[in-house]
Order: C-alpha cells, then structure tokens, then sequence
C-alpha cells in the first residue's frame, strides 16, 4: 500500500513516459539510428574527395546566381561570356553545378577549353548536375559543400540569384570579416540587382541600426558589365596572388544538354 500510494506508480508513470517515441528533430534527422555512424563516414568522404579536387585546380573563380535562368537571358549569356574569357586567361571556373547561372558559367569555361568546375548538391528539384564540367562532385549535405565552396577561389562573382545566392554572399561576407578567410574580391554582377540591397545595408544596418560597420561594405565591389568585371577581377588577382593570365584557346564541342534534367 505505501509503495502504491508514494512511490512505485510515480516511477511506472516515468517510465512510461520515457517509453514514448520522440518526434523531434534530434531524433528524426540529427541521431536517426537507421543511418547514424554511416552518416558520419558519409560527411568525412565528402570533405575528403572535395579537398583532393580543389588541390587540382590551381587559381581559380567562383560563379554565384540563380539556377532559374535560360539561355538567351541577360545574365546568363554574360556570364557565359566572363567564364570564357576568364578560362581563357587560366582560371579555374568553379560553381555549384547546378542549372542557370551556374550552367552558364560552365559552359563558357568548357567551350574554350578551360577547368570547368561543379560543386553539386543532390536536391528533389531544380539541381542537377549540369553536363558541362570536367571536374565535378556531388555532395548530400551542404555544409561540406558550402566549405568546398569557401576554400575553393581566388574571387567570387555573384550574378542576380535567389535564397541560395544570398545565403552564399553573406557567407563569404562573413568569413572574411571575420579574418576566418583571407579577404578576397568579391564582385556583385549587375548595378540594377544589387544597388537597393546594398543601399537597406548602408541606410538600415550600418547608419539607423549600426549591427554592421560602415567598413564591412568595401567587402562588395558592384561591377556592371562583362569588360568591367574582367577587368577588376584580373587587377585584383595580379596583386593578391601574382597571377598572370595566359590566354588560351582549346575549343571543345559542347555536349548536348539533357532538357529534361535541366
């Protein structure tokens, strides 16, 4: 009887309780016990393989923008247009090999001949690996991508895009004003996009709010045009890395896009 009344149903009630199946994140994807020590060695390979990719490549720029974009859109033909020029002076092109800006960047790398580079992500929709590479690796988890992606150039261009974009930007943002990184040029492709975010960070962020310093947007440099971001890239990298462009034509046939995969 005292068991029943002080004890004994208190400690049943607490086991039942603990017997429950919790439904939270922890446990539905951060210690699924289907997957949990694989995954482990899952995320280990993908920084090992894409360590040993960037190794290959030697100076190289990363392409930034939206996937979304077609073929005959302005930006994409002019990103197009700066990865072949840029492959030709020996840059690596590198992107997240996906569609769009992406796609575009690629393409212009390996119709010249140039190290055409994807970093792909495997998602349900929108991305793709993109048939134009000639390096390439796939990643399940966007945190061993993202720091691929963060070690892998000499400078980063950043072409109209979306979430994914954005996320990127202020990424590298804030690796460099953090000194994780070596600060490197980042160029901001096309006034008309960029102008009002870089005017709510000057207004809003640095002046009313002060949660940025009015130094953290000399971080961005707006280019407008493919001759004028050439040029600022080239300047740039002829300084920070003594690179010194050697241009090369080795024009490749391009291979026949996979619409349906695209």
């Amino acid at each position: 009887m005292i068991e029943k009344l002080f004890g004994r149903n208190k400690k049943q009630k607490v086991a039942a309780k603990g017997d429950e199946q919790l439904t939270c994140r922890l446990t539905t994807e951060l210690l699924r016990p289907s997957d949990q020590s694989w995954r482990l060695f899952s995320i280990m390979s993908e920084f090992v393989n894409g360590f040993n990719l960037l190794r290959k490549l030697g100076p190289a720029i990363t392409f930034w923008g939206s996937a979304r974009l077609k073929p005959g859109d302005k930006y994409y033909d002019e990103a197009e247009e700066l990865a072949s020029r840029l492959a030709e002076t020996g840059l690596a092109v590198v992107t997240g090999g996906g569609g769009g800006i992406m796609e575009a960047s690629n393409v212009g790398a390996f119709k010249v001949g140039g190290a055409s580079v994807g970093l792909n992500i495997r998602l349900p929709e929108e991305q793709r690996l993109n048939p134009y590479t000639t390096e390439s690796q796939t990643f399940d988890h966007f945190f061993a991508r993202k720091v691929m992606l963060a070690y892998a150039s000499e400078a980063y261009i950043y072409f109209p895009g979306g979430l994914g974009t954005l996320d990127e930007l202020f990424e590298i943002a804030t690796l460099i004003q953090t000194k994780k990184i070596t600060r490197v040029p980042v160029a901001l492709y096309g006034k008309e996009f960029w102008a009002p975010l870089l005017d709510w960070m000057k207004n809003d962020l640095a002046k009313k709010h002060k949660t940025i310093s009015p130094e953290d947007l000399e971080l961005f440099t707006v280019v407008d045009g493919v001759d004028e971001a050439e040029k600022f890239i080239l300047k740039h990298l002829s300084t920070s890395c003594n690179f010194r462009p050697t241009k090369r034509k080795l024009r490749r046939s391009l291979p026949k896009a996979d619409e349906s995969a695209l």
